[in-house]
């Protein structure tokens, strides 16, 4: 379905629900558009199950921007299949950031133990950015875990908290007010605007969370470096390191 969104953007919804499937379909025809692009072309924002177009109007016609994404979408099955990154991200369970461990665990009847490992035994997808600059949205949740937004939302959660909603999982890249279940923290630093890549994660990435020993040191590079599995377990330079929680 192709909807526009006021007289500069065009609205691409492949579906309405979150799913590995689609939302993979939907990162294949963002990169099928932008190695592509025609020029009028502003940005392109994939989400869940859609993706966004803004365009200039003084250059493109809604009818034209129409024709040009419905032309790429029928090659879309032969398009691109991107290997996506898998990332191995460092937390600390139960640290001062997880204020809601023990919550969750008695919540859904199981230990804040159980909530470490259930959280930390699978790999997620990270579907879409947003909410604030470098907020990956990660799922799906184990249906263990799977909790109600809180009714009232914190005034200020930790930048590396680690946190979880619905099916959905996170990390919060700055000080900011937050409305999840807070289980943990990692010491990474997920936004970084003096930098060239100044993101963490991005759309389509495949994370895993590892678990931090209670008394592990938090100077330790090896346990604090992000792992980039798909690029040789490269490592990134230190300066994306949070403060200590």
């Amino acid at each position: 379905m192709l909807k526009p969104l006021g007289d500069s953007a065009l609205l691409i919804q492949l579906g309405d629900e979150i799913n590995s499937a689609l939302n993979e379909r939907v990162h294949a025809l963002n990169m099928l558009l932008q190695s592509n692009a025609i020029t009028g072309i502003l940005e392109t924002i994939p989400a869940y199950s859609t993706l966004l177009i803004h365009y200039d109007p003084l250059t493109l016609t809604f009818d034209q921007v129409t024709d040009w994404v419905r032309d790429k979408m029928t090659q879309l099955d032969d398009a691109f299949h991107r290997t996506p990154r898998r990332l191995e991200v460092p937390v600390r369970y139960g640290s001062a950031s997880s204020l809601d461990l023990e919550a969750v665990a008695t919540s859904r009847g199981i230990s804040p133990a159980d909530v470490i490992r259930i959280h930390s035994e699978r790999e997620y997808i990270v579907y879409m950015m947003g909410f604030t600059p470098g907020f990956p949205y990660m799922g799906r949740l184990d249906e263990r875990l799977v909790m109600p937004r809180l009714q009232t939302p914190r005034t200020l959660v930790r930048a590396g908290t680690v946190a979880i909603a619905a099916s959905q999982t996170g990390i919060y890249p700055l000080d900011s007010p937050g409305g999840w279940h807070l289980i943990g923290w990692t010491p990474l630093k997920l936004f970084d605007p003096t930098s060239n890549t100044p993101f963490l994660f991005s759309a389509g990435d495949v994370v895993k969370f590892i678990p931090l020993e209670p008394l592990e040191p938090l100077e330790s590079d090896s346990s604090l470096a992000l792992r980039v599995l798909s690029e040789g377990g490269s490592k990134l330079p230190d300066s994306r390191i949070n403060d200590h929680a």
